[in-house]
């Protein structure tokens, strides 16, 4: 047991399961835009900045939740800081290296999102805040950028330019995201109000929380139902991508009933995995 814990740690606050989630979502677009997944700078730039970009939020993080470093994922995380510090290093490396392989069309379209993400975990603002730290912002944040880099910079490396199918996927996996974050909210309830960020679990309550979930999740279904219509999508991605969302949908009705981080940072994030899976093989 404690060899499998150690492993879990490693791969869940390493933030290398993250970037594999950011690597299955931008893979899955080219999957649903052009029938295939294609190694790519894209792809590297989008698994190296995502490991970067969080291993500099946990490392910030732990400034944030000075009361709870002696429990939970907060312990894991300032125990292997080092660790943690060492591959923030190497991940910018590696970003800035697929970053310069990158054209000068994608490498302008990654500024805008890569700014928003830097911005999150960086604290500029008055008081030593980040933009996570305003209230309500930072879900909607997560929502634009994810879904900004993982729909619109493929679709533009695959040399498309706008279109209503693209829109609707841009606007699909952004509730899709938007609704697989409001757990993470649920979990950080205890820290949000210690830093005073107000979140929309905090004002809405666990039940109502979980409506909106399932409102976004059903918005992501019609969006997806929509490309279908219009025979963007075959009947298999319809059905991977509605079977996603259910399984999205029970891992957040639980989220209020589990505490151990593992449930959030593994199985949570691992919806993103599991639908482009579930995409790859029914689709």
């Amino acid at each position: 047991m404690p060899l499998i814990r150690a492993i879990i740690n490693l791969i869940l606050y390493s933030n290398l399961w993250i970037a594999v989630a950011a690597l299955a979502m931008a893979a899955q677009t080219q999957l649903l835009l052009n029938g295939q997944v294609q190694p790519t700078p894209l792809l590297g730039f989008i698994f190296f900045a995502t490991l970067f970009l969080y291993a500099v939020h946990r490392i910030v993080g732990l400034e944030k939740a000075q009361p709870f470093l002696k429990k939970g994922r907060f312990f894991v995380i300032s125990r292997f800081r080092s660790h943690i510090t060492f591959y923030a290093i190497a991940a910018g490396l590696g970003a800035a290296v697929f970053f310069l392989q990158l054209s000068f069309r994608l490498q302008l379209a990654a500024v805008a999102p890569s700014l928003i993400a830097l911005g999150y975990v960086l604290p500029f603002l008055s008081g030593r805040r980040r933009l996570r730290d305003l209230s309500y912002v930072k879900i909607f944040l997560i929502a634009i950028a994810w879904s900004w880099i993982t729909v619109l910079l493929p679709a533009l490396e695959l040399g498309m330019g706008w279109s209503i199918p693209m829109l609707i996927m841009l606007l699909e996996r952004a509730f899709f995201i938007f609704a697989i974050t409001l757990p993470f909210d649920i979990r950080d309830l205890e820290v949000d109000a210690y830093n005073q960020v107000k979140t929309l679990p905090a004002q809405l309550g666990y039940r109502r929380t979980k409506a909106l979930a399932l409102a976004c999740l059903l918005i992501m279904t019609a969006l997806a139902g929509l490309n279908y219509h219009i025979d963007v999508y075959g009947a298999g991605v319809f059905s991977a991508l509605l079977l996603s969302a259910l399984i999205a949908f029970a891992l957040i009705y639980f989220a209020d009933k589990v505490k151990h981080d593992y449930y959030f940072s593994g199985l949570i994030d691992g919806a993103m995995v599991l639908q482009f899976v579930l995409v790859w093989g029914l689709g």
